[in-house]
């Protein structure tokens, strides 16, 4: 472990994101030798993306610089969310969102023994917290909390008040986390600053807020839960990362709205530094990094064992092509895909080969473990699955009551007579054997 300067804390908790508010409450707390506490969110909603990867990833450096961090699975949050997901499968996809999660933390190399999870409902259904949200209600205005959940809540034409709740619980969650910043992605921006409003209003202090940058879809825009094209699942097999990758938008030369692109950025080069940084030796406060007995899979940078010292990820051509590229920045790659020196074909094969390393120890994780494999089906059921048909019941056979059933009223000589001694033959004489008679009268 090699002790590090305040200055040299902050540079590394900040570093590769996209927007920081109040850097300088956490300037401070660093400054007197202590350790920031920072909490980061998400709703267990739809199946996790690879755009996660960008937040779990900058966790490692949160944990480098002596950032205790706690996770939140807002399961109250998700429901909440113009009912993405109703109690029943929230409660499902929370403990699916927490094997999940594990998963990539270890197939990071990040020990999960510093982290800790939260479930936002062991809280958020308190006494102390509902009448907080109460005096929230009774001072944010609908517009101000419509207008803060706008990048990140359900937009309806109908919306439902939950929505309009979803801001302030988030607000609130910093103060009973006892946070000292909150992270999450660029699209919160509103929610944070709607908390940084509120919150002193209640008597709360202001924290500090933390934004990465958000990953666009592989056709461009935004890549959402919700939009199965836009995304690559953490457990989705390789021929399907192949597939989605070769159809995703990477046009030539352009590096505006490429996800492909982005997503080297992001992402990958990202966790490569890590990588390299780790093989150096250089993780500060995290002794434990890449070394915890549960990390998975291949923690090597991107780049081939033949590439110059400081690659960061490798492009791997044929000789006739040129043979391999490598890079040992994202400016230098961007640069070299903006002058067409990188081909989009040999972009996205390099990219898919690295996201299938990424997420082959996940689904490997996911395969070795029955319970896991259990939670996901109930979690997110197959909307095309036939529903199970009933087995019926077999008929046990009753005979009817005296006087009830089928026979009832059949003709009386289909039932056998009892014969009437008025009327009847007397019956034939029994036949006696002598020597029977001549015994009985012996005896008596």
């Amino acid at each position: 472990m090699t002790s590090a300067s305040p200055e040299e804390r902050y540079a590394l908790i900040t570093r590769g994101l996209d927007e920081v508010l109040g850097g300088q409450q956490i300037q401070a707390i660093l400054a007197e030798g202590k350790h920031p506490k920072c909490y980061w969110g998400t709703a267990p909603t739809g199946r996790p993306h690879i755009g996660y990867l960008v937040a779990l990833n900058k966790i490692a450096d949160f944990l480098r610089a002596g950032v205790e961090v706690k996770i939140l699975l807002a399961d109250v949050h998700a429901f909440l969310d113009n009912m993405k997901a109703p109690l029943d499968l929230v409660a499902h996809r929370t403990k699916y969102y927490e094997y999940i999660l594990l998963a990539v933390f270890h197939s990071l190399g990040i020990p999960t023994s510093k982290l800790v999870f939260v479930q936002g409902s062991s809280y958020q259904l308190t006494k102390e917290y509902n009448l907080d949200n109460y005096k929230l209600c009774a001072t944010v205005s609908e517009h101000d909390a419509k207008k803060a959940g706008a990048e990140v809540v359900k937009q309806v034409e109908s919306p439902l008040l939950s929505g309009l709740l979803y801001p302030g619980l988030q607000a609130l969650d910093e103060e009973y986390l006892g946070v000292d910043f909150q992270f999450g992605g660029v699209d919160q921006r509103k929610i944070f600053t709607f908390a940084e409003l509120y919150l002193p209003k209640l008597g709360y202090r202001k924290r500090a807020h933390l934004m990465n940058p958000m990953v666009p879809g592989l056709g461009g825009g935004k890549m959402s839960a919700s939009d199965p094209n836009s995304k690559i699942d953490l457990l989705d097999p390789p021929e399907v990362v192949r597939k989605k990758i070769k159809s995703a938008f990477c046009e030539e030369g352009n590096v505006e709205d490429n996800g492909v692109l982005s997503f080297v950025g992001a992402v990958l080069i990202p966790i490569s530094q890590l990588r390299k940084e780790r093989a150096e030796g250089k993780t500060m406060d995290d002794a434990e990094e890449g070394k915890d007995a549960e990390t998975t899979g291949d923690q090597r940078p991107f780049a081939t064992p033949d590439a110059p010292e400081g690659t960061l990820f490798t492009v791997e051509r044929d000789e006739k092509f040129g043979g391999n590229q490598h890079y040992d920045s994202f400016n230098s790659l961007k640069a070299a895909f903006a002058a067409k020196d990188l081909h989009p074909k040999d972009l996205k094969l390099a990219v898919a080969n690295a996201i299938i390393s990424l997420l082959t120890p996940i689904r490997k994780s996911f395969e070795e473990n029955e319970n896991w494999q259990k939670v996901e089906k109930f979690a997110y059921p197959d909307p095309n699955a036939k529903p199970e048909k009933k087995k019926k019941k077999e008929k046990v056979y009753h005979p009817p009551p005296p006087g009830k059933g089928k026979d009832v009223n059949k003709p009386t000589e289909a039932i056998a007579a009892v014969p009437d001694p008025t009327t009847s033959s007397p019956p034939p004489p029994i036949a006696v054997d002598p020597e029977v008679t001549a015994q009985a009268s012996e005896s008596q």
